[in-house]
Order: structure tokens, then C-alpha cells, then sequence
């Protein structure tokens, strides 16, 4: 079964690193490359009794893309909403860490 597992986990490394940047689009005069945020992961175990089990998950978010112009210029165009999303875990944290300044200030 080991061998089934890090088979499948060096299909899903190759297949992370494909699906982080798509293929160029010609679109409007542009040519767009979409970027995406890729994770995955598995886990399993056993207990000893020949009862195992397993599992695995993936997430993408696509992030923006990267356009070339017609003048040549490259330039990186985000997702707004997808980028926002993704900050939230970060704006959560600042706001605890203000809170512990502030009340840690009034002591």
C-alpha cells in the first residue's frame, strides 16, 4: 500500500506545480497567464489490527493572472475578491495582536 501512497503523492506534486500556472490565453490583444494558489494534502494511518484507512484534500484559488501587452510590458493582475478572501486569516490576526497591544497599554 506504501507504494500505491507515494505513487499517487508524486502525481499530485507534478499536478500542483501544472495547475500554479495555466497556459496562455490570447484574449482582447492580451496574452493572460492565470495564476492559482495550489495545495493539497493526505494523511492515514492503522491501528496495529489491519484496519487502516486514508484520505486526502486539495484546494485551488485562482489568484489573477499575468499579462503581457501589446506594447510588451508584463504586469500581474489580481483576483480582487479571491485576494481578499485569502487575507482574511491575516486581518484576523492583526486585529488579535492590536487588541493585546492596546489592553496590555491600559494595564
Amino acid at each position: 500500500m506504501s507504494d500505491d501512497f507515494s505513487a499517487l503523492v508524486e502525481s499530485f506534486k507534478q499536478f500542483g506545480v501544472s495547475r500554479a500556472f495555466g497556459p496562455a490565453q490570447q484574449i482582447g490583444g492580451e496574452e493572460l497567464i492565470p495564476v492559482a494558489v495550489v495545495s493539497f494534502g493526505f494523511g492515514g494511518g492503522g491501528d496495529g489490527n489491519n484496519a487502516a484507512g486514508g484520505g486526502g484534500g486539495g484546494m485551488v484559488f485562482p489568484i489573477g493572472t499575468y499579462g503581457r501587452k501589446a506594447n510588451g510590458s508584463i504586469a500581474f493582475q489580481p483576483n480582487t475578491l479571491v485576494l481578499m478572501a485569502l487575507m482574511l486569516p491575516l486581518v484576523g490576526a492583526v486585529g488579535v495582536s492590536l487588541r493585546g497591544v492596546i489592553k496590555a497599554l491600559r494595564s
